[in-house]
C-alpha cells in the first residue's frame, strides 16, 4: 500500500518523488496517477517498484497519509472532482497548483478542509528549490509532517502563516528563477558586445553568479554591505551601478515582483469563481 499518492507525474512530480527516495523512503511506498501512458512509462522506468496508475480509481487508499495535487492550473478542478470520494480518510492533501485557493479545493472536495498549500519554484528539480507554505487549520501532525517530508526534499521551505502570502511568495520565489535567467542573459549579451564567445560570456556570466550567491550565503552581511564592499569609490563597479540607478533599475524591479503577486491574485480570483 503507499503511503504518498500523486496526482500528476509531471515534471514537478518527478522532482518531487525523487527527492523523497533520495532521502530514503521505498519506491514502493509512492503510487503516481498520471493518465498520459508515456508518461507513466517514463515513470516506471526511472522509479523501479513505484505503482503507476492511470485514474484515481485504481490507486490504494487504506494507507494513504498524504495526497500530493500536482496539475496543471487548468486542470485542478476535474483532477480534484476525481477525489472527492476516496480522498477524506486521508490526513492531508498537499496542492503545488498555482493560484488555486484552500476554500476552493476544499468546495471542490465535498468540505474536505485538511489542506496544505505550497508554491515550489523550478529549481527544485535539481533539488535547490524553495517553496513557500501555507497549513490550513485542522491538518494533522501526521499529515503536516508527511508533507514537510515531500516539500523538504526539494529544498528549503519557508512557513505562510497567511494563505494569502502565496501570492507573494509566486511574485518572489515562483517567478524568481526567471528574473536571475533574465540577469543571466543581460550579463552574457554584455560579454558578447564586449568581443567574448559565447562559450567564454556564458562562463564568465554564470560563474560569476554562482560565487556571488556563495559569498552571500556564507556571509551575515546583508546584500547592501556586500555590494558596498565591492564598490570602490571612483571606481569600475561604481561607474555601472550609476548607470543601473540612472534607469532606475531596483525599483523597476520591485514593480515587477509585485506585478507577478497581483497576478497570482487574479488567478486565484478566476479560480474561485469557478
Amino acid at each position: 500500500m503507499s503511503s504518498l499518492v500523486f496526482i500528476g507525474g509531471g515534471n514537478m512530480a518527478t522532482a518531487l518523488v525523487g527527492g523523497v527516495l533520495a532521502r530514503g523512503r521505498g519506491a514502493a511506498d509512492i503510487a503516481i496517477v498520471e493518465p498520459l501512458a508515456a508518461q507513466r512509462a517514463t515513470l516506471a522506468a526511472r522509479f523501479p517498484g513505484l505503482r503507476c496508475v492511470g485514474d484515481a480509481a485504481q490507486a490504494i487508499w487504506d494507507d494513504a497519509t498524504l495526497v500530493v495535487l500536482a496539475v496543471k492550473p487548468q486542470q485542478a478542478r476535474e483532477a480534484v472532482a476525481a477525489l472527492a470520494g476516496t480522498i477524506h480518510a486521508v490526513p492531508a492533501l498537499l496542492s503545488i497548483v498555482a493560484g488555486v485557493r484552500a476554500a476552493d479545493l476544499a468546495r471542490w472536495l465535498g468540505n474536505y478542509t485538511r489542506i496544505v498549500r505550497a508554491m515550489p519554484n523550478t529549481p527544485a528539480l535539481v533539488g535547490a528549490g524553495v517553496s513557500g507554505v501555507y497549513v490550513s487549520p485542522g491538518v494533522p501532525n501526521v499529515g503536516r509532517a508527511a508533507a514537510m517530508e515531500v516539500l523538504g526534499a526539494a529544498g528549503a521551505i519557508v512557513e505562510c502563516p497567511r494563505e494569502a502570502m502565496l501570492d507573494a511568495v509566486t511574485g518572489v520565489s515562483g517567478s524568481g528563477p526567471a528574473y536571475v535567467f533574465y540577469f543571466l542573459e543581460g550579463l552574457v549579451e554584455a560579454a558578447l558586445e564586449l568581443g567574448f564567445a559565447e562559450g567564454d560570456a556564458r562562463k564568465l556570466a554564470y560563474a560569476t553568479f554562482t560565487g556571488a550567491m556563495r559569498l552571500a550565503d556564507d556571509s551575515p552581511a546583508e546584500p547592501a554591505t556586500l555590494r558596498a564592499q565591492v564598490t570602490s569609490k571612483g571606481g569600475t563597479t561604481e561607474r555601472a551601478l550609476e548607470a543601473l540607478e540612472r534607469g532606475d533599475v531596483k525599483r523597476r524591479f520591485i514593480d515587477a515582483v509585485k506585478a507577478a503577486a497581483a497576478r497570482a491574485r487574479e488567478l486565484g480570483d478566476a479560480a474561485g469563481r469557478d
